[in-house]
């Protein structure tokens, strides 16, 4: 950018109604403050599979606290015996300040009264909790929670890609990991009433068309495994309108498009504003400092020159 141009930048900043509105540097401080310090962070991450160490230190280095959830994508790993060797990990979390929201995975039972759980709600959407570990909640497939002004859409489970060999092993594994059709034609019910649109979708697997074949496991062959979840997943985000997609599953961190997979690394729901106004505040923020350091100003004496 040219200083000419730069100079004709920051003109159209500072009149009314042009190039969108002009933030101060106390406005911008505000913003980032609330951005990076929320009162109610959403953390996410996947797949931990009952080993809780890295939550743990997680928890204790990132000051988390009582406001504040943590996302678990599947495969907590609460509800995989069903006896008592499961109160292990729940005591564990029991004792850490946050509220802990996790979803159905592969590779666990799916909460019902049956183990003790019973519903209760939780941002907007029911859950399974057990009154001995209130801090624990378990989606209910198809639900829409409000977490930071995003609505957030819930599908659960996968398919197992090593069945057959936990079952020869004597292993739990569990029909019912995958998605029912009842669940299906919830999900499908409950966006047609929205118009096919969301912010955000929170599954454990993800669509077919966005499987990280990199990750797939060699000794497995690929034509036995049932991508039916995967390929009605693909169904749904062909015709959804969102802003992003964070799932697990796979034991992969990596980005394509508007999805995340998530394993051991972590990441937070945007706070406060729509993700949309969000990319769009933070690019006016960045043109607005690559116009004042064009001309060598910064917000400060702008906000000055005002005065």
């Amino acid at each position: 950018m040219t200083k000419q141009e730069a100079e004709e930048e920051l003109r159209k900043m500072l009149e009314e109604g042009q190039q969108g509105p002009y933030y101060s540097a106390e406005e911008v401080f505000d913003h980032i403050h609330e951005m990076l310090a929320p009162k109610n962070i959403v953390y996410m991450t996947a797949d931990t599979h009952g080993k809780f160490d890295r939550i743990v230190d997680f928890c204790y280095s990132h000051k988390v606290e009582a406001e504040n959830t943590f996302i678990i994508l599947g495969d907590a790993g609460l509800n995989y015996y069903g006896d008592r060797r499961d109160l292990y990990g729940k005591e564990i979390l029991s004792r850490l300040p946050c509220t802990f929201f996790c979803l159905h995975g592969n590779h666990e039972m799916r909460p019902s009264e049956a183990i003790g759980y019973k519903q209760s709600s939780y941002h907007g959407g029911a859950v399974w909790v057990q009154e001995e570990y209130p801090n624990m909640l378990f989606a209910v497939d198809g639900e829409v929670y409000d977490f930071n002004h995003h609505s957030c859409l819930v599908i659960g489970g996968a398919y197992s890609v090593d069945k057959y060999y936990r079952q020869s092993r004597g292993w739990n594994w569990f029909s019912d990991e995958q998605p029912s059709q009842e669940i299906k034609d919830k999900v499908e019910s409950v966006l047609s009433r929205r118009n096919w649109n969301i912010d955000i979708v929170l599954s454990h697997t993800c669509p077919k068309k966005y499987e990280p074949t990199e990750a797939f496991l060699p000794m497995v062959d690929q034509s036995t495994v049932d991508k039916s979840t995967e390929e009605w997943l693909d169904s749904i985000e062909s015709k959804l309108s969102y802003e992003r997609w964070y799932c697990g599953h796979y034991h992969v961190s990596k980005q394509i498009e508007k999805l995340r997979f998530l394993y051991q690394d972590y990441t937070l729901i945007p706070h406060t504003l729509s993700i949309a106004d969000e990319r769009a505040i933070a690019e006016r923020m960045r043109h607005q400092a690559e116009v004042l350091g064009t001309l060598g100003l910064s917000a400060d004496s702008v906000d000055q020159s005002e005065e």
